[in-house]
Order: C-alpha cells, then structure tokens, then sequence
C-alpha cells in the first residue's frame, strides 16, 4: 500500500465498525441462530459493475469483530480499477459471524468505493492538467476519515480534515473580523503554524488576499474569464483553489484556466453506492 492510500488508525475504523454494527445487531442477529453454532461457511465476494475498490479494512474489522478468525483471500487492493463480475475477495469463518456481518461489511465497502469510483472520474476529467483534486469537509457524519481515505484511493487529495488543522477565512469570519487584512492577522496572531486560506468573491477581494498575505486563495463561484483573469493578475505568487458548484461536465474548463486545486463537494456528499455481492455456502 502506498503511502498516498495510509489508513486511518486503526482505533478510528473499529469505532466506526462498532457503530455500525451495534445499530444492526442490537440486542443480537435473531436470524443467524437458525443456523448451528458450530458451522463454518465460505464465501465469495464479487462485484456487480466497474469501479474503484476502497474499504477493505473495514470489511474485514466487520468479521473481525464477531470471528477473529475470519480469513480473507483478496483479489484487488484499494485504488485498483475492477471490472464487473470480478471476485473482489474470497473469505471463511464461523456461519453465524459470516451472515451478521455481511451487511455492514457491504455497506462500508460499498459505500468508500463509490466515493473513490467518482472521485477516479473527476481525476480522469483533468488529467494532464496538472491541477490537483480536493475534497471538502461535507462528508457523512461520523465517516469522514473513512471517506477522505477513499477519495485518495481514488486519486485525489484530501484538503483540510476539520475546524482544526488549517485556517479557512469565508465571509462570515472577514465580517466579523473587520475585513480580509483584520482576519488574516488575527488567524496568524492565534495560530501561526497553521496554513491560512481566504475564499473571495471578486477581485478586490482578491487584491486583499494578496496584499494580507494569504498562503492559498479560493475563488468562489468565479466565471471562466474571470478564472483566466485572476490566474493573470496572481501570475504564480499563491495557489488558487475553485470551489462552488463544481460538477463533473465542467471541470475540465475550470482546470484548464490554470488555476491548482479544484475542490468539491460531490465526492463525497453525492454518494451512490457500488453494487456487490456477497454469496456464502456452509462447509
């Protein structure tokens, strides 16, 4: 795995995998007794349609949880491409943990591989571009590591995790502050190792953002000759980020204004799930 795909700790996956499975078992999987206590199953795992693999850690802390013993024989890695039909993972175990399992189990790994399905497209889009994919903090409560895992296994970037490891200066937080250059000072003031970026509106915005000293800029809701402009009159002195209303038809303009970081919300916030299939047999 490389670097760029480095999990989250593991105490954050088996927090979510608690909470998952808590809500589904309850009090505990009343179907599952109708099979024996000691059984063991096998099952193969394959997917319906293309996609992005991401999540396997998840699946297995799935299974984990209920049979330590769980093994896993997988046939793609997070962030490879798979076809469909293809058999993702091969596993065996107690019946019991197999069956109360699997639902969670599906539901993270579907779920994180379609975030990293769709950000693979939006990557796609703006190949050659040089500019880098971001996501953005609207992600499902209570899974944002794990989807912000995704979208790298899908090839793009992770912008700021939350509130606390970078400063984002928007129009509430100038107004409150008395202005851009007010704003700036004050965030370099308070955290002075922390990266600061001002999102602005026009261009004398922009011009306030320069003169502040703001490490990144994002233009929100700037049309394209705008774009072109503003990329014109910053000529390389700080990255530019779009945001705002991105969508997979336009992106590739957007990129090609020559701006460095697009973000987007849709990778994460517009979740369609990856089809899988989890088919098990007793032993």
């Amino acid at each position: 795995m490389s670097a760029a795909l480095e999990l989250p700790a593991a105490a954050l996956i088996e927090a979510d995998v608690r909470r998952a499975l808590a809500e589904d078992l309850g009090s505990g999987d009343v179907t599952a007794e109708l099979l024996p206590a000691a059984a063991a199953a096998e099952a193969v795992l394959t997917c319906r349609e293309p996609a992005v693999l991401a999540g396997r850690a998840w699946f297995e802390a799935c299974f984990r949880a209920l049979d330590p013993q769980t093994r896993f024989s997988w046939e793609a890695a997070d962030g490879d491409r798979v076809t469909a039909g293809a058999v993702l993972c091969r596993l065996g175990g107690r019946a019991r943990a197999l069956v109360s399992a699997e639902r969670q189990a599906l539901n993270f790994l579907q779920l994180l591989s379609g975030t990293a399905t769709t950000t693979a497209a939006y990557v796609a889009a703006i190949a050659g571009t040089g500019v880098r994919l971001l996501d953005t903090r609207k992600t499902l409560p209570g899974l944002r590591a794990a989807q912000k895992y995704a979208v790298r296994a899908g090839g793009g970037h992770n912008h700021r995790h939350g509130l606390y490891d970078a400063i984002l200066i928007k129009e509430n937080h100038i107004a409150a502050a008395g202005g851009i250059a007010a704003a700036v000072t004050a965030a370099r003031a308070l955290h002075p190792r922390l990266p600061v970026e001002v999102e602005v509106e026009d261009f004398d915005e922009l011009a306030q953002a320069l003169a502040a000293g703001a490490d990144r800029i994002m233009l929100d809701d700037f049309s394209l000759p705008d774009l072109r402009e503003a990329v014109a009159r910053v000529a390389g002195r700080v990255p530019l980020e779009v945001s705002g209303n991105v969508d997979l038809a336009g992106i590739g303009e957007l990129a090609r204004t020559g701006v460095d970081f697009i973000s987007v919300g849709a990778l994460t916030k517009h979740v369609r799930a990856i089809d899988l299939s989890l088919r098990l047999r007793l032993i």
